[in-house]
């Protein structure tokens, strides 16, 4: 009998340690299928990701609302639901790709892209398709945000993906998808508009296919990243939010289908979001995206270690911290 309780005993502690150390996909205690993670920590010490929402066997990413989760230690998440959807805007019905967000002003900033239309994938002369970039406000980080605009920012040109970033003087830059791709804009101080035209940016003869910017600063240094044609996460670094950029090579390698992803300080430690394809309980027969993490390590000179996908993701927070 004392044997079998032993046997007992260790096999809950198997399963449990297997539970806790594997940790990817994130568990967001909720049953949607998320992509295109944003990450930022605000004042409150928390880790909130913004993401996009596949819904159950969509056709051609219809996509309607996005959610934000939250969590203290990046393995127990809350699920705060919708903090914005395509019904709440005037101007579009579809099409709710990856946002950003931003905090100014004693505000959240909710950037994100949507649209109206069909893409033809067989006929692109026939496709209706646009989408545009929308900023919503909210006195939360978790919503509900509002649209003040009740438009786009701009109509032309075409762009997704966007990437707000915030300078330590408070200056405010959007980077985006579309467009020709590479291009930036300032933000205007109320965060509603831009301000000038946009820039094209000097990326040092190298200019791949891309989508999804995420641009961030650490010792000085401004890094611009991006999945280089859609699926191997890349990187460039510069000496001001406009470049000119110096490509310093891969994050992480394609692992099949596109990637999308930030990289955001958390407790001393710098993290990797972004999401995989991968096989679930559905309905349908097909991968659909879920966001992962994984820790992201410098090197002296502020380059970049290229980051594996593991399981145990950040189940465990290391003691060796760069």
């Amino acid at each position: 009998m004392r044997q079998i309780k032993i046997q007992t005993i260790l096999l809950f502690l198997v399963a449990n340690a297997s539970i806790s150390f594997a940790q990817n996909p994130l568990n967001f205690n909720s049953n949607i299928k998320t992509a295109d993670p944003s990450g930022h920590v605000w004042q409150d010490g928390k880790m909130y990701l913004y993401t996009s929402h596949d819904e159950e066997c969509q056709p051609d990413f219809f996509m309607k609302d996005w959610h934000v989760f939250s969590s203290s230690d990046l393995v127990n998440w809350t699920d705060h639901g919708p903090c914005l959807s395509v019904d709440d805007l005037s101007w579009a019905d579809n099409y709710a790709w990856a946002p950003d967000c931003a905090y100014k002003n004693g505000k959240y900033y909710f950037c994100f892209p949507a649209g109206t239309g069909v893409k033809d994938r067989v006929n692109p002369e026939k496709s209706t398709k646009w989408m545009g970039i929308g900023i919503a406000v909210s006195d939360s980080p978790t919503g509900p945000f509002t649209d003040p605009i009740g438009g786009p920012l701009w109509t032309d040109p075409y762009a997704n993906d966007p990437c707000l970033f915030i300078d330590d003087d408070g200056s405010a830059y959007v980077y985006f998808h579309g467009g020709g791709d590479y291009l930036v804009a300032e933000m205007a101080d109320d965060m509603l508009s831009i301000k000038g035209d946009f820039y094209k940016m000097d990326m040092g003869g190298y200019e791949p296919k891309m989508e999804g910017p995420w641009v961030f600063k650490r010792n000085g240094i401004y890094y611009f990243t991006m999945p280089e044609n859609n699926r191997t996460l890349s990187y460039y670094t510069g000496e001001s939010p406009k470049g000119p950029w110096k490509y310093q090579g891969v994050i992480m390698q394609s692992e099949g289908g596109n990637n999308h992803h930030s990289i955001v300080e958390f407790k001393g430690q710098w993290i990797l979001f972004y999401h995989r394809w991968l096989h679930s309980n559905s309905t349908c027969e097909k991968t659909q995206r879920q966001v992962c993490a994984e820790y992201l390590y410098f090197n002296a000179d502020g380059t970049i270690q290229e980051v594996k996908r593991t399981e145990a993701g950040v189940s465990k927070m290391p003691t060796d911290k760069k």
